[in-house]
């Protein structure tokens, strides 16, 4: 049996197909293989056409049916996992009516602080568990206040994945974790948070029905069969946002464990079975994927701007074209742990939610033109990074009660770095393990648990492959921590 997952991302689709019996991807394939269009026509808006993720799709799809290596008429279940905070409109014919303004569009910024100072913080944090901030719920009240026509033949909005499965199966719902993240969920009442539509004066009826996120929301209606090439009937059976999905594709799903990306920007995301916030509103909170009632199971997500992306920068413009990251790597192992003083911060990519939106820009400090070169920068940068990490993490820890037993990552990005690896596990004083995963492949394990063919999470997971563990050297744990007090009297300054 084949499950097939679907991952929509801001920048290309991606597909995989999973053998159920054995655990492996047996093919993948992805579109357009340069990064997707975003459109912009103001400053900080951020526009897709859904009817582009669609094709992408379709294209990807077509890659997969040339393979020899698998058959289509097998897929029994089909998962998807999208781009979170998007939001998408459709009138009474599913017919989309404005681009998709998707999760980076800071356009709503100044509607959701004034809802969070309107309606109060701690009523806002205490059942939202975040601020209504430029999260989807605010961005239709930017429709509705400036397209007012076009608010008006809105008979549905989603997400970007509630747009695929609609698509594919004709029916729109949405998920309790797809609520949340659009911050239209009040968790301590577990319902819509019908005083946060009020205030905007959204109607409760846009709103699609909700489904589970694992379980049969839809089946491939039989048209939209012929125009895949796949058979009707299949179901989907497995929802979620990327950053809950890419925790799932890990096997994250009890507290304390945690999964982490360093991409372009940085994600720390953990379980917590506690609905706790952060007073300043630092970290966000969404209801993880296996979150039900009476268990609670609450994703809390640190996003970091400037990762991989400062790594890119000083490999473009320090290293140029004479080394390849793993040189750089192997001449930053010939500094010292600290890189003797040298810091980097590394917020050079926007503003950043972790110091309450401040854009700070990236800083270099106690650089020593007598003892420093390009090695010590090198490793400086991954170490400013790994720091960023080990500071939103005491954030979540002090607030959300969330204690880290564990760091789960793909081995991909910046967690293709031993100095990076050794110095996250280092400083946070816990193991990493690194799988060969990635978010589709999530998306299916999930096709597969809604649909039952697995029958347990843990049979899900049987077989995903633990590439090797990053333990803390115990004999470096002091040297990690004055080189991370250095890093912080840096930020510090920075801040006060």
């Amino acid at each position: 049996m084949i499950l097939l997952g679907i991952d929509v991302g801001s920048s290309s689709v991606k597909l995989s197909l999973l053998d159920a019996g054995s655990g492996k991807n047996v093919a993948s394939a992805q579109y357009p293989k340069q990064e997707m269009k975003i459109i912009s026509h103001k400053p900080e808006w951020a526009e897709q056409n859904p009817e582009d993720w669609w094709h992408n799709i379709l294209y990807a799809l077509r890659e997969l049916s040339q393979t020899d290596t698998v058959d289509l008429s097998l897929i029994q279940a089909i998962g998807i996992t999208y781009q979170m905070h998007g939001l998408v409109c459709v009138d009474k014919n599913h017919e989309v009516i404005r681009p998709s303004i998707i999760w980076c569009d800071s356009r709503a910024v100044e509607i959701g602080n004034k809802a969070f100072n309107d309606l109060g913080h701690e009523i806002c944090l205490s059942r939202l568990l975040n601020s209504p901030g430029n999260f989807t719920a605010s961005k239709i009240k930017w429709v509705k206040d400036n397209e007012p026509e076009l608010y008006k033949r809105i008979h549905k909005i989603m997400l970007p994945g509630d747009y695929i499965a609609m698509r594919l199966t004709g029916e729109i719902n949405t998920t309790v974790t797809g609520l949340s993240e659009g911050i239209f969920w009040d968790f301590p009442n577990n319902r819509i948070a019908d005083f946060l539509l009020d205030y905007y004066g959204i109607q409760k009826e846009l709103l699609p029905d909700i489904v589970p996120a694992f379980g049969i929301q839809g089946k491939l209606s039989n048209d939209v069969a012929k125009q895949l090439g796949l058979k009707s009937g299949i179901p989907i059976s497995y929802r979620a946002g990327d950053q809950p999905n890419n925790a799932f594709s890990l096997n994250v799903l009890h507290p304390g464990e945690i999964a982490a990306t360093a991409g372009t920007s940085g994600v720390v995301y953990g379980v917590t079975d506690q609905f706790a916030y952060d007073p300043e509103s630092r970290v966000n909170i969404f209801a993880h994927v296996n979150h039900n009632d009476p268990n609670s199971r609450m994703g809390v997500l640190l996003c970091i701007n400037g990762t991989g992306i400062l790594n890119s920068w000083i490999h473009k413009n320090v290293a140029g074209s004479k080394l390849s990251y793993a040189e750089m790597n192997e001449e930053a192992s010939q500094v010292g742990i600290g890189s003797e003083g040298l810091s980097v911060i590394p917020f050079g990519n926007g503003a950043e939610r972790v110091i309450e939106n401040r854009n700070t820009g990236c800083q270099i400090n106690y650089l020593n033109f007598n003892i420093h070169n390009a090695s010590h920068l090198f490793r400086a940068a991954q170490e400013g990074i790994a720091f960023s990490f080990k500071y939103g993490m005491d954030i979540m820890a002090k607030h959300t009660g969330l204690e880290v037993s564990r760091i789960r990552a793909g081995h991909t990005n910046m967690f293709l770095s031993s100095i990076f690896r050794d110095t996250l596990s280092g400083i946070t004083g816990v193991p990493v393990d690194l799988y060969d995963t990635d978010g589709s492949e999530g998306a299916a394990r999930g096709a597969g648990v809604g649909s039952k063919i697995f029958a347990s999470f843990e049979e899900a997971f049987a077989n995903l492959v633990k590439l090797s563990s990053v333990e803390p050297d115990k004999n470096k744990i002091d040297t990690y921590k004055k080189a991370y007090a250095n890093w912080y009297s840096s930020l510090e300054k920075l801040l006060n």
